[in-house]
């Protein structure tokens, strides 16, 4: 069949194989399909994913309560003291003093240093200045009076003690010392004056 006269325009019209005419196309235009084939699919809007970001929104949210409770708990508990304490200020005195003057064990004697005040070196640098000073002098022994609760309010006392030191050639030497101990978990020494 012969193609048939199109509009004026100049626009050529196509004849499907049925016998009928389409439609006109212009020119650049892709023309329909022929009638039997599905339609072209076209360029669809892509669909708002509305889902996905209000997940990645509630995602974000948790991950930042996560990490600033991981924080929070972190720098509250960084002070916690580990194990518990002595149940007096004054056993806790004790306890120090003979993890320090008899045992001369610096890992003991930290053992009842609060947090706050526990540094290892620290506390190994006086446990070995003591025995140096005891090893200066024959047969040395170190003995203290009953440590005293001179002032206690809430969490917070000051314990006084005096310690001895007695050496088989009758060399006597006395120091007068005053705790600071706190109270978390039972009580520890924070301060030696």
């Amino acid at each position: 069949m012969p193609a048939q006269p199109g509009p004026p325009g100049g626009a050529p019209q196509t004849e499907d194989p049925a016998g009928t005419s389409a439609a006109p196309v212009s020119p650049g235009a892709i023309p329909p399909p022929p009638p039997g084939y599905p339609p072209y699919a076209g360029t669809a809007e892509p669909k708002k994913k509305r889902g996905l970001l209000i997940a990645l929104i509630a995602l974000a949210v948790i991950m930042v309560l996560c990490v600033g409770g991981g924080v929070v708990t972190f720098l509250t508990l960084r002070d916690a003291e580990s194990g518990e304490g002595a149940k007096e200020p004054a056993v806790a005195v004790d306890e120090f003093l003979t993890a320090v003057y008899k045992d001369r064990d610096a890992t003991k004697a930290a053992e009842h240093v609060c947090a706050a005040s526990r540094d290892d070196k620290k506390i190994a640098a006086k446990v070995a200045e003591v025995q140096k000073y005891a090893s200066a002098y024959q047969n040395p022994r170190f003995r203290w009076t009953t440590p005293k609760v001179d002032n206690q309010t809430g969490d917070r006392a000051t314990v006084s003690t005096r310690i001895t030191m007695t050496t088989a050639d009758e060399k006597v030497a006395d120091q007068d010392l005053r705790f600071t101990v706190v109270q978390k978990a039972g009580w520890w020494v924070c301060e030696v004056a």
